[in-house]
């Protein structure tokens, strides 16, 4: 798919959209979009770089345009808002937009490569967004990316990006490799997001059955959640949650399919225990409320269900800015969905800065905004 026009965001304009109405004392709720993509407009030819090909490149073709190719192919079409930060914040203060949080397109996760070569890519990435970051600290935060299937090398970069690049946390994968993120290899970075209280957002990507869906945009519709649920019942069946009870994790769109299969989940847990509960014994639904999901459901009715399920403090407006599977409106299905004005406001903002580790103050005067 492609990003959604500039014109189509810059058409919901200040005037003829509820969110900018302000509350009785001038300000309104802060809203924290924490679940956006960025590129740099251009990095080096990686193919020549590191001396085989499977990485992107882009190509802009026309003003404003640009190819994301693999290896001569064309996998998707992104505009100027994928990289451009002035064009980002226009369309932010349209959908009054406070903060995004920044981080790269899965598709750049590259587990498969070289541990030395993604690292490398990482961290060309990682400087990228925290350069961003710093040119707008009242409008942006960033979330790193990391070699996964290097765990040692990871855990560095982990630390680099927390320590000296001053990101709040990081994107990581659903998988490395097909290996599910409760491998003990990956109990390392675990641990140490953990002492660094570093956010980790879980993002679908390298979708699972390829074979049986390829066509109807499948991937991305049904593989995506599955492969999200995957990692959901991965770190509660293996213990990662449990091992690691201080760890940040928001799963992206919802929690996937999880949410509708939690009560099979746990069912299966008490009735089959000598297959469910071989590498930690404690009940899968006591998890629920440990973690944060984003509010990309695109249904009120699935939104307000989610809250009740998960509680309405850990689900985080997240949008997908700026591909078209996500929310064009980011929040109006929160604004819509008939909740609590405190569950809102909760889910709008407040609920991100627990996650983000981030003092509200850094974003109170923009917009009229208020953090709580």
């Amino acid at each position: 798919g492609s990003p959604k026009s500039v014109e189509t965001r810059e058409g919901v304009t200040p005037t003829n959209h509820p969110r900018k109405r302000t509350s009785m004392n001038g300000q309104r709720p802060l809203r924290i979009d924490v679940h956006t993509h960025i590129l740099p407009k251009n990095w080096p030819d990686l193919k020549e770089k590191y001396g085989y090909g499977g990485f992107v490149q882009l190509d802009h073709f026309c003003c404003d345009k640009a190819r994301m190719m693999v290896d001569g192919k064309s996998f998707r079409e992104i505009e100027a808002n994928c990289w451009d930060s002035e064009t980002r914040l226009r369309e932010c203060d349209n959908v009054a937009v406070d903060v995004q949080v920044l981080s790269t397109v899965p598709v750049m996760f590259c587990y498969w490569a070289k541990p030395e070569d993604t690292l490398d890519l990482a961290q060309y990435l990682n400087d990228h967004i925290a350069q961003v970051v710093s040119e707008h600290p009242a409008r942006f935060v960033g979330l790193g990316t990391l070699p996964m299937q290097a765990p040692d090398m990871a855990v560095q970069e982990l630390r680099r990006c927390m320590v000296d690049l001053g990101l709040a946390g990081v994107q990581i994968g659903t998988h490395v490799n097909g290996t599910n993120l409760d491998d003990p290899s990956f109990f390392p970075i675990w641990e140490e997001a953990q002492k660094l209280n570093a956010a980790i957002f879980i993002h679908p990507w390298d979708m699972l059955a390829k074979d049986r869906m390829g066509k109807y945009w499948m991937q991305w519709l049904v593989g995506m959640p599955t492969e999200t649920a995957i990692a959901i019942c991965s770190m509660i069946f293996g213990g990662v949650f449990e091992r690691f009870p201080q760890l940040k994790v928001c799963f992206a769109h919802g929690g996937g399919s999880f949410p509708q299969i939690a009560g099979r989940v746990q069912h299966g847990f008490d009735v089959r225990p000598d297959l469910c509960a071989t590498a930690n014994n404690v009940p899968p639904s006591s998890y629920v409320g440990k973690f944060w999901v984003d509010s990309l459901v695109h249904d009120s009715t699935l939104l307000k269900s989610l809250a009740s399920f998960v509680g309405s403090n850990r689900i985080l407006l997240g949008s997908d800015y700026p591909f078209p599977l996500g929310e064009d409106v980011p929040g109006k299905l929160i604004d819509e969905s008939g909740m609590s004005k405190q569950d809102a406001n909760m889910m709008l903002g407040e609920n991100a800065l627990e996650f983000l580790g981030v003092d509200g103050s850094r974003f109170r005067c923009k917009n009229g905004a208020e953090s709580q």
